[in-house]
C-alpha cells in the first residue's frame, strides 16, 4: 500500500512564500519521477513542476524563477518552495508519484489528496 500525502498549504499574502511537502510512504521497490500539479476552481489540473529520481527538474513557464522543486530520497519526500506568490497561484496543489511496487512491475502513478494554497492581495 502506497500513500502520498501533501502538506504545507495555507493562506499567504501576495509576494509571500510557502513550502509544500509531498511524502511517499508504504511498500515500494522504487520511487521515480514526482510532480506537483495544481487545480484552481473551474479549471483543469495542470503541471507545475517535476523532478526525476536523478534530480532532473522541469517547471511550467509561469513559475520559473519563483518555484523550486527538490527531493530528499532518504525520506521519500519532495518539496516545492514557492516564492513571490501571486493571486493566480491560488489552487489546490497535488503531488503525483511514480512508484514501482516490485522490480518487475510497471510504474504506477499515485496521487495525494491535495493541499490548498490561497494567495490574497
Amino acid at each position: 500500500q502506497v500513500q502520498v500525502v501533501e502538506s504545507g498549504g495555507g493562506l499567504v499574502q501576495a509576494g509571500g512564500s510557502l513550502r509544500l511537502s509531498c511524502a511517499v510512504s508504504g511498500s515500494a521497490f522504487a520511487i521515480g519521477d514526482i510532480g506537483w500539479y495544481r487545480q484552481a476552481p473551474g479549471t483543469q489540473r495542470g503541471l507545475v513542476a517535476t523532478i526525476s529520481d536523478g534530480d532532473s527538474r522541469n517547471y511550467v513557464d509561469s513559475v520559473k524563477g519563483r518555484f523550486t522543486i527538490s527531493r530528499d530520497n532518504a525520506k521519500n519526500t519532495v518539496f516545492l518552495q514557492m516564492n513571490s506568490l501571486k493571486r493566480e497561484d491560488t489552487a489546490v496543489y497535488y503531488c503525483l508519484a511514480a512508484v514501482k511496487i516490485k522490480s518487475w512491475t510497471s510504474w504506477i502513478g499515485y496521487w495525494g489528496q491535495g493541499t490548498q494554497v490561497t494567495v490574497s492581495s
